[in-house]
């Protein structure tokens, strides 16, 4: 999603639609937790005027992501609106919203795009069907025990103690 500023100054008396998917797997590099990135659809509009271009955009798709209980994949949904201004070569002038500043003769919204998908990444996902079947049941010196199973199990480092409290309690009793 690249422009020349000739390319969008053609568009100045009427607006410009977006309609367009972006690759966006460049982001697996950046957020390693991140293990598919679909296409993503980005939907909107450009309002061009002679000092700045203002992008209204919709950024549609979702990120597959591990659940954080099982590790399984998780298909995250990503719906963002987003309005990004881009101030031309015009005077630099303060504004309360956040604004890019061109470099050159080349507006790239793909960075921008990245950047919004990385802040959508939540800290964790929880599958809906959560099952214990993605997550590994045992490996190396562990296992895991569910609380039926541990009910009558007595750990084996601790079976000489249980023994030794059953000969007190007879020798109590006599």
């Amino acid at each position: 999603m690249k422009w020349t500023i000739n390319q969008l100054q053609k568009h100045r008396s009427k607006e410009l639609k977006i309609d367009e998917y972006v690759n966006a797997e460049e982001i697996m590099k950046i957020d390693q937790s991140i293990r598919g990135v679909p296409p993503i659809h980005v939907t909107g509009m450009a309002d061009i005027g002679s000092s700045k271009i203002t992008f209204h955009l919709n950024i549609k798709g979702q990120l597959i992501l591990p659940c954080s209980r099982t590790l399984v994949d998780v298909d995250y949904p990503i719906n963002v609106d987003t309005i990004e201004t881009f101030l031309l070569n015009g005077p630099n002038y303060e504004t309360d919203e956040e604004v890019h500043r061109v470099k050159g003769d080349v507006i790239d919204l793909n960075p921008i795009i990245y950047e919004i998908l990385l802040l959508e990444v939540p800290m964790q996902v929880i599958a809906e069907n959560s099952t214990e079947e993605g997550a590994p049941q045992s490996g190396k010196d562990w296992e895991v025990i569910h609380k039926k199973d541990k009910k009558d199990k007595v750990d084996p480092r601790l079976a000489g103690l249980a023994k030794f409290f059953e000969q007190n309690d007879q020798s109590s009793d006599s």
